[in-house]
């Protein structure tokens, strides 16, 4: 495990400078400053485990955490979790939804859990890739929304993306939600799906455009090597991080490699739209470096993960960027949430290091964490 990167002591740098007589005034002159500059926070350890692979965590309104992962990252035990008390994880809904039985319909189980995400009602919506695994097929019927109603931890829908909108080679990945829209991002086909989930009827939109593919001449890094495809190409991740602006206004997006782009939501949600005109509207937001997860204050503070940096930072309302936490522990921190007192929940996935990246030899060190930054 890394150590949190602190500022050194600046006395040892100082003495070096300057002549001694002069080091005790340089010091009391910069009392002040010393004793008002920001810390790193701390890293609380939530969760942890031996053997899962958590690339998702959700926080619900009465405090209590799931974590989530796919099972192609190597990740044992179920595909979506409750922690109790002690951190511990329990199948949820039920056992039967993360069962491996395979004659279970691929509906009425998970496949391959990708992302999650609490609303205002208190109802956790599941987003199933239902990959044979990471760059496979999708398994018929196994592409869907599942939503959980965490009152009586009862599915109370499931949403299955047909053929049209959940392709051969799609990996349906992440979930933003808007009034009675959601919007999704697909990895493995470009492309952004726009939800009705009043009529449970799905679209396709931006697939033409370049704002949702992966740039060829973008690599993504860690720990200073490329992150490699089985094939031994450098991985490409086409549309993935998504977020809305806390007013509704705006869809921020982009491949895991960047650049970001936006558009304002009235136009995806526009179902009479043409693709031709749609693509119009979008935006170009930010240049920002591979991302492994983001997530989006009330206030509108964007927060994401610096994944060559093993760091998370934070983009102002006001547009500047700061660094708030930067440790090695920190390891593809991948899709973040908040909690309702503001403290930000980060799991340390290390996705590059599954065996799937790494010749078949898994070299994720355990134990994973789910790691919490409390606010200031």
């Amino acid at each position: 495990m890394g150590k949190m990167i602190i500022a050194q002591p600046f006395k040892q740098e100082l003495a070096m400078t300057f002549p001694k007589r002069f080091v005790l005034t340089a010091l009391m002159a910069g009392f002040i400053g010393v004793a008002h500059a920001e810390l790193p926070p701390t890293l609380h350890v939530v969760a942890q485990s031996a053997n899962a692979v958590w690339n998702a965590v959700a926080v619900d309104s009465a405090g209590s955490l799931y974590v989530s992962g796919p099972k192609w990252t190597g990740s044992a035990g179920p595909s979506v979790s409750k922690l109790d008390q002690a951190g511990q994880p329990h199948p949820f809904p039920n056992e039967r939804w993360n069962s491996n039985d395979a004659t279970i319909p691929a509906e009425q189980r998970f496949v391959n859990v990708n992302a999650m995400r609490v609303d205002d009602n208190s109802r956790l919506w599941i987003v199933d890739a239902g990959v044979t695994d990471f760059g496979g097929k999708v398994i018929p019927g196994g592409a869907k929304v599942v939503v959980v109603d965490l009152k009586s931890g009862e599915v109370i829908k499931v949403i299955p993306f047909d053929s049209s909108i959940a392709q051969e080679h799609s990996y349906i990945d992440d979930i933003r939600l808007n009034g009675k829209h959601a919007y999704l991002t697909d990895a493995g086909v470009p492309g952004i799906v726009v939800l009705d989930f009043e009529t449970n009827k799905a679209r396709r939109v931006l697939t033409t455009s370049p704002a949702v593919r992966a740039p060829k001449n973008r690599d993504i890094i860690l720990s200073g090597k490329v992150v490699r495809a089985p094939d031994g190409t450098a991985l490409r991740v086409h549309s993935d991080p998504l977020e809305v602006s806390p007013d509704g206004k705006w869809l921020y997006f982009a491949p895991l490699e960047g650049p970001w782009h936006k558009i304002e939501t009235r136009w995806l949600d526009d179902a009479n739209l043409p693709e031709v005109e749609l693509i119009k509207h979008v935006e170009h937001w930010r240049d920002l470096p591979p991302v492994g997860g983001t997530a989006m204050d009330s206030k509108g503070n964007f927060y994401f993960s610096d994944l060559a940096e093993d760091s998370v930072k934070r983009i102002a309302t006001d547009g500047t960027i700061q660094t708030i936490a930067k440790d090695t522990r920190l390891h593809w921190v991948d899709a973040p949430a908040f909690d309702n007192q503001g403290r930000l929940y980060l799991p340390a996935a290390q996705v590059d290091r599954v065996g799937l990246f790494n010749d078949g030899a898994s070299k994720v060190e355990r134990p994973l964490s789910i790691y919490r930054i409390d606010p200031k």
